[in-house]
């Protein structure tokens, strides 16, 4: 069956979509000995596809990783900073594997891995709106702070949905809630607290979809089960 080519790059574990997007457009990808061109479709078990010469790796079977990334790493798969990258922390799992979605490098937790690109961009695509929690630490709390940030805002031109948001401790003006938004903006969580006149000082996810978690260890990873796979495809 026909496929984007970028599709079958990131389905073979050589490199994600976009990455693969830019082998093509650099000319390192070949189809039945032509140059391939953005948007060219070919049949994997039929065409000849060759990167840099040679042929891509056989199918791998799909992995997926939930990592608890801890703070000070990145979740780009290169830096030009030389940070300490979270897919270093999964490298152990003996498989290419590519982060789905993002952290920054400032905040923990959560982190999805996987060489399943189909599955990576449906749990990406903002029409599936998979909802995400966060432990939320934060300064500049007043009484009623809650209420403000769970108020739909405008980020980037666009309205986020209304974040589900529920005060788990208050001390003076720290305190620490529990955020659930629908989207996955960028800084979207620090941002919506700015707008709310506070300040984050930590910001842990601990859900995504339907997977919690849990007690695993900072910068410790494991593989998800069937029935976790199984729920985040909507199955």
């Amino acid at each position: 069956m026909a496929e984007r080519l970028q599709k079958i790059l990131s389905a073979r574990g050589v490199a994600s979509r976009r990455t693969a997007e830019a082998w093509i457009q650099q000319g390192r990808v070949m189809v039945n000995g032509v140059p391939a061109r953005l948007g060219d479709t070919a049949d994997p078990e039929q065409d000849e596809i060759l990167l840099d010469g040679k042929p891509l790796p056989q199918g791998q079977e799909p992995v997926y990783i939930l990592l608890n990334k801890p703070r000070g790493y990145v979740t780009t798969l290169s830096d030009e900073q030389g940070r300490p990258n979270a897919a270093q922390l999964v490298a152990d799992c003996g498989v290419r594997v590519y982060p789905v979605g993002r952290l920054d490098m400032d905040s923990e937790g959560l982190l999805l891995f996987t060489n399943d690109g189909a599955f990576a961009n449906a749990l990406m695509h903002p029409k599936h709106q998979v909802k995400k929690t966060y432990d939320v630490w934060v300064t500049g709390y007043v009484p009623g702070a809650e209420i403000r940030l769970a108020r739909p805002i405008e980020l980037d031109g666009y309205t986020i949905r209304k974040p589900e948001v529920k005060l788990l401790k208050a001390e003076g003006n720290r305190a620490r809630l529990r955020v659930t938004i629908h989207e996955g903006r960028n800084r979207q969580i620090r941002r919506m607290c700015q707008a709310a006149g506070m300040t984050v000082t930590r910001l842990r996810r601990i859900r995504e979809g339907s997977v919690w978690l849990g007690d695993l260890p900072p910068g410790a990873w494991r593989y998800l089960t069937r029935e976790e796979v199984a729920r985040l495809r909507g199955e």
